[in-house]
């Protein structure tokens, strides 16, 4: 009997600006996590690559949304652009359970080798933020909250791109021992410039981490999320 091979599209919102790059990214992140789920197909597509989402999809697909938080994208514009498919929407990347345990290692890990006492170090969280609406803020303000107990002694605090606290204000006059996690799925221009540029006119004189979505073990995160948005239809049904 042959085994039927069930579809999931990873999507993200990518670069509108410059779509090519950012597409290119959440293809390789999709073979990193087809490795993990040997009976998948795993796709990709960005909402900035014109076309491109509703190519990918199939019937009975898997939609991951490559998203820190449930708003505007995963429930206004992906339901939208989805309309009249058969799918099922697996919970956004930023609200997985077990993201906030896989930060925090790779926090505690950062602080060992720059040889910085974790209660002695600070946890920037630079996050989009948003002027349109809370959604953005409060995953990120979840996260920090998960984050705390994870990591005894450190103090976390967010700073944000699109509103207050401003990566910058939140940036200035941290100690020496701090890391800035960009609390971002993907590596776009926000990640690129826009922090880099405030913490440097902060005067941050810490580490900066990878995006949250490149950190290691994320592409088995992932998988996990899409099997168990599956588990959840089969039982639905």
């Amino acid at each position: 009997m042959t085994k039927t091979t069930r579809t999931a599209v990873i999507t993200a919102h990518g670069q509108p600006s410059d779509p090519g790059p950012a597409e290119a990214a959440l293809a390789r992140l999709a073979a990193e996590v087809a490795a993990h789920l040997p009976d998948w197909d795993i796709r990709s597509a960005t909402l900035a690559t014109p076309g491109r989402l509703e190519h990918e999809m199939a019937d009975d697909t898997v939609v991951y949304p490559f998203f820190m938080s449930h708003g505007w994208f995963t429930a206004k514009v992906l339901p939208d652009r989805l309309q009249g498919r058969s799918y099922c929407m697996a919970a956004p990347f930023g609200l997985d359970a077990a993201l906030p345990a896989l930060a925090a290692e790779a926090v505690r890990q950062a602080a060992e080798r720059q040889g910085w006492p974790l209660a002695e170090t600070h946890l920037l969280l630079a996050a989009h933020g948003s002027a349109r609406g809370p959604k953005a803020a409060e995953a990120a303000e979840c996260f920090a909250a998960r984050l705390r107990p994870l990591l005894p002694g450190c103090a976390v605090s967010p700073g944000y791109v699109e509103q207050a606290p401003r990566v910058e204000s939140a940036a200035t006059a941290l100690p020496a021992y701090s890391i800035c996690l960009p609390f971002f799925a993907q590596a776009g221009d926000h990640v690129k410039q826009d922090i880099p540029q405030a913490l440097e006119a902060a005067g941050f004189q810490g580490l900066l981490l990878p995006v949250t979505g490149a950190l290691p073990g994320i592409p088995a995160l992932i998988a996990a999320g899409i099997r168990a948005a599956a588990l959840d239809q089969t039982a639905a049904r």
